[in-house]
């Protein structure tokens, strides 16, 4: 008898893949959370004692900004030896720290299988405190992304979990993490939809839900309650007044665009340099340090500007001056491979230039610079709804949303179509490394076996002599790789290659014997005319498979078969489906009137 290897009966189809064990990492989840938020907590803590400790001397986790320091030669020298004391570390401690720490996360989820190391837990961090607390213009979401997706990370390789398991929990400690900071749950989820997890399935998405929600209960034990920076403004327009927003939209993508460009320039500079790159961020620290002496305010997170914008009344000239110094200092200190995030930079330099254009737009300048805010952050990063929820959760105004909405997709469309890279992706695509971030449902899966199978099969009988199938595969006539053999009653009893036909004639001794005693007691993969494309094509690359019978279930008949190349030839009909371009009711008025005249009567 011979043994196929199958797939059973048909299995239930449904719009998910998920199974029960997604309440395991559920559970986990819960666990990882709360560890993303505590090292929220620990992050803010140590920015504030190293910011303490450097500008004013004092041991103290009270929150403080480099900005009310005294502006004297001691401004210019300690970021530059804050940048030299995170070269050592990063030479000498771990690489791995040296950025904004995103593209880091999203190369350990697409090429480390999600594993980060201990050191990177321990290490991002503090040299993010460090860096953030001696004046780098940097923001803590970056590093709170890489150190809480390094718990989680940790957290996933103490048990027997899978790649995409344990990016799930990576993506999760990561959210929690900028939840418990920004109070922003909704955004967080967003942001690792658009820029992390690359894909939408509820094992990945409730466990990322679940660690977010347990961030945001345990904010107002760790950090405070309530928006972290409360907002209300809101914009009285007419219908054709929305346009102000598209346009300030599309100025935040060109803002964009240009910084984008800008860091990767400065990059390359610090590439070109006859020095380790050890020593670019003490240099980087230097340039920041100037800039301070400059604008003061420039130094640091930040926070008080974002207030400000929101809120306050600032003068013209310091939110011009902020905006350029900020801006430089924040080019040149990222370019050289420091620690620090660039969310909260981002906010800034978009909601300077929002609360200028507000100085010349109707409304609140407040409300263009949150407008601003959220344009920068969506364009920037790609990803628009994180954009907007964030700037909606960060303020706890709702009033803007549709305002925000349109000015955040028209800067994403700028930037999609200015930069074939985000500034997130470029520093990746730098090392090697393709990204892509455009989701879209697998044809394979749309599709059953019987819409693609060949079903006039060329086949060879079991009685056939081997001796015979030799000759039939070395007559020089064009021949298939493989074929199926049927027995009597058409059914699959297995198949036979030119591998097999070669290493039966280097054995010789065939002594009459037939196909069907050659091969009918070995294994063949079979597929079904009613299964997905998705579950044939993933046994085939399994086993390595070119060639696979389609049979009746039960029987075993030959139904048709499924080669490489019928998978191959489904990819070009999606493919042709983005390109090909037909008015369709243009090509009806042909097919009815193929000459272009009025059709007349009979």
């Amino acid at each position: 008898m011979h043994r196929s290897h199958s797939v059973g009966a048909l299995p239930r189809l449904g719009d998910f893949t998920t199974s029960p064990r997604v309440l395991l990492l559920v559970a986990m989840a819960v666990l990882v959370g709360a560890g993303g938020g505590a090292a929220a907590w620990l992050l803010l803590r140590a920015i504030a004692l190293v910011t303490n400790l450097v500008w004013f001397q004092t041991f103290s986790v009270a929150a403080s900004s480099p900005a009310t320091a005294a502006v004297n030669g001691w401004m210019a020298a300690a970021p530059a030896l804050g940048g030299l004391v995170i070269g050592l570390m990063a030479r000498f401690g771990s690489e791995k720290i040296r950025g904004h720490g995103i593209p880091e996360a999203i190369e350990a989820i697409l090429i480390g299988e999600s594993r980060m190391s201990p050191k990177v837990a321990l290490l991002k961090p503090l040299s993010s405190a460090i860096s953030i607390g001696t004046g780098g213009p940097f923001g803590a979401e970056g590093p709170i992304i890489m150190t809480g997706g390094a718990i989680g990370s940790l957290f996933a390789q103490c048990f027997s979990l899978s790649a995409a398991e344990r990016k799930t929990l990576l993506v999760a400690g990561a959210t929690a993490g900028m939840t418990a900071i920004f109070g922003t749950p909704i955004a967080a989820v967003l942001l690792a939809v658009e820029l992390l997890l690359f894909e939408l399935k509820p094992r990945s998405l409730i466990p990322v839900i679940t660690a977010c929600s347990v961030a945001v209960a345990l904010r107002p034990l760790l950090i405070g309650a309530g928006p972290l920076f409360p907002f209300s403004g809101a914009l009285d327009l007419p219908w054709w007044g929305l346009a102000m927003c598209v346009g300030a939209g599309v100025v935040a993508g060109l803002q964009s665009g240009l910084l984008t460009g800008l860091l990767y320039k400065a990059e390359d500079l610090f590439q070109a340099l006859p020095l380790h790159w050890m020593w670019w961020p003490a240099l980087g620290g230097l340039a920041v340090g100037l800039g301070g002496l400059i604008e003061p305010r420039a130094l640091g997170v930040g926070y008080d500007i974002i207030a400000d914008l929101l809120g306050g009344q600032p003068a013209a000239t310091q939110v011009a001056l902020i905006l350029v110094v900020k801006s430089a200092i924040w080019i040149v200190a990222l370019a050289s491979g420091t620690s620090g995030g660039v969310l909260a930079p981002l906010l800034i330099f978009g909601g300077c230039l929002g609360w200028l254009e507000g100085q010349l737009l109707p409304g609140p300048a407040g409300a263009w610079a949150l407008i601003g805010m959220a344009a920068m952050m969506g364009g920037t990063m790609r990803a628009p709804l994180t954009g907007v929820l964030f700037a909606v959760e960060l303020t706890g105004d709702f009033a803007l949303l549709g305002p925000l909405l349109m000015a955040t997709g028209a800067a994403y469309a700028v930037t999609v179509l200015l930069l074939k890279r985000s500034i997130l992706t470029e520093k990746i695509a730098r090392r090697g490394q393709h990204i892509v971030r455009e989701y879209s449902v697998d044809p394979f899966e749309l599709l059953r076996v019987g819409e693609v199978m060949v079903r006039d099969v060329d086949t060879l009988p079991g009685a056939m002599r081997v001796d015979a199938a030799i000759a039939y595969f070395s007559d020089g006539e064009p021949r298939h790789k493989s074929y199926p053999i049927l027995d009597e009653a058409s059914r699959v009893i297995g198949m036979v290659g030119r591998g097999d036909v070669l290493r039966w004639r280097a054995a010789g001794g065939v002594d009459g014997e037939t196909l069907f005693e050659r091969r009918s007691d070995a294994s063949v993969v079979v597929g079904y005319a009613d299964e997905t494309v998705s579950a044939l094509a993933d046994r085939m690359a399994a086993d390595d498979i070119g060639r696979v019978p389609i049979v009746e279930r039960g029987s075993m008949r030959l139904v048709g078969l499924v080669s490489r190349k019928d998978l191959l030839r489904i990819r070009r009909t999606a493919r042709a489906a983005e390109e090909r371009r037909t008015a369709t009711f243009k090509a009806r008025r042909a097919a009815v009137n193929p000459n272009g005249r009025a059709p007349t009567a009979a």
